[in-house]
């Protein structure tokens, strides 16, 4: 068995990290059965009549229609809901327990590299006596790469136990639907302890101004960097990111001077993305910023040192001032658009 824990948003809808969690599971699952111990001959609490290979989801607390819609279209074939009113709000130690109850005696349990996602499975690998591997981006009959120190080094290793538990790196792969399926669903009304909701949240606040779910689900990002110049040289980069309909990413150097919010920081500190197209303007490429767009399907880089990282690792560069560059490309845009 291969189990996923999946997280939701405030609306129930699946979050984007955990649908990659769950493609990576799918396209992986024969793979991660043949390096546990004889094969995974010993995998318990298979369900009868699911496709082989599907992976099983675990939601904890409320589960919408929506989710369960979702999941289906990604090929989860099983939904494991755990229900308790001391689980409606997130709680660790709670959380793990419960998922330790109804996890496998010999299988995979995985989730994205989310806080939530690190902070569980570290509990469930202390509960099970497991251990567990971070930040894995591939699987192959040798075992799971996953990356080290932000993405600038990368470790090869087998867990040797009867349960693999592990996270995936976020946008180590695109959430990729397929052939829909009806997922079963199995409801637990589960004991919780009062020792295991010693620690737990109490209240969840929304942040009015810093919204980074634009950022972490836009389709087009615009990078900007010191080149940009002073906290009032952001207005050609503004439009362009208007123009496309999409985020603006910065680096880190652009919010400790103050320019921007920490909320549009992108990089081993800040979000970590997966836009179709990653522009970025007056960034030189340090490694903590490329951690975090590792995910682009095309990067841009407008720069004026060519042989700033950042051009070097970039599908296409333009070598120039990213005022005049982007200020010509916005012009048009508007001529275009008329």
């Amino acid at each position: 068995m291969t189990l996923v824990f999946v997280e939701t948003d405030e609306t129930g809808a699946v979050q984007l990290t955990s649908a990659e969690a769950v493609t990576f599971a799918r396209t992986h699952a024969a793979t991660l059965t043949s390096l546990l111990p004889d094969g995974g001959a010993a995998t318990s609490r298979e369900v009868s009549g699911t496709p082989s290979g599907s992976p099983e989801g675990v939601v904890v607390g409320p589960l919408s229609d929506a989710a369960v819609d979702e999941l289906g279209r990604l090929g989860v074939s099983v939904i494991h809901h755990l229900q308790h009113p001391d689980l409606e709000e997130y709680s660790a130690a709670a959380w793990a327990q419960a998922i330790v109850d109804i996890a496998p005696d010999s299988g995979t349990l995985l989730a994205s590299g989310t806080p939530r996602g690190m902070e569980l499975m570290a509990h469930v690998a202390v509960r099970t006596g497991e251990r567990m591997a971070a930040n894995v981006i591939a699987v192959d009959e040798e075992g799971l790469l996953r990356q080290v120190y932000g993405g600038t080094a990368f470790e090869r290793l087998r867990l040797d136990g009867e349960l693999q538990v592990l996270t995936v790196a976020g946008h180590a792969c695109s959430p990729e639907e397929t052939a829909p399926t009806t997922p079963q669903i199995y409801d637990y009304e589960l004991e919780v302890t009062e020792e295991d909701l010693r620690t737990r949240a109490t209240r969840t606040e929304a942040e009015a101004a810093d919204d980074t779910s634009g950022l972490s689900q836009a389709r087009a990002v615009v990078g900007a960097g010191r080149g940009v110049g002073s906290e009032n040289g952001f207005g050609e980069v503004l439009e362009l990111v208007d123009h496309l309909d999409g985020a603006l990413g910065v680096s880190r150097v652009v919010t400790g001077l103050g320019w921007r919010p920490h909320a549009e920081q992108v990089g081993q500190t800040g979000s970590r993305i997966s836009p179709d197209v990653y522009i970025a303007c007056g960034i030189s490429g340090a490694i903590q910023h490329m951690a975090g767009i590792e995910g682009a399907k095309t990067l841009i880089a407008i720069n004026t040192d060519e042989e700033a990282t950042m051009v070097q690792r970039a599908d296409y560069a333009i070598i120039g001032d990213l005022h005049e560059v982007v200020g010509a490309v916005n012009e048009e845009i508007r001529n275009r658009r008329g």
